[in-house]
């Protein structure tokens, strides 16, 4: 399958990337070629091939058990705040009142 520059550029412009016309062009090459290889990977019977619903192989569990810990205290917590006021944090205000 082949991908024509204009269909690079109608993307890219939906990106809002400017490219080159040597990049348009690398990237409609690159881009046929990945199309073709999965023309190609359509065309292998999978039929008998049972569905994966993971990538880590068995039923292993890849997450470690939940362990209780205590958590920081206040104070631990500010200790490292560039600014804390009555044990909060104080951030610089980011929406104005309008």
């Amino acid at each position: 399958m082949s991908i024509e520059i204009s269909q690079v550029e109608y993307v890219a412009e939906l990106a809002r990337l400017q490219l080159s016309r040597e990049e348009l062009e690398r990237l409609s090459t690159q881009l046929s070629r990945i199309l073709t290889y999965m023309e190609e990977l359509n065309a292998v019977d999978t039929a008998g091939v049972p569905g994966t619903t993971s990538v880590v192989a068995g039923d292993a569990n890849v997450l470690r058990e939940d362990e209780v810990q205590s958590s920081l205290s206040r104070d631990q917590a500010l200790s490292n705040a560039p600014e804390a006021v009555d044990g909060l944090f104080q951030v610089p205000q980011i929406i104005s009142d309008r």
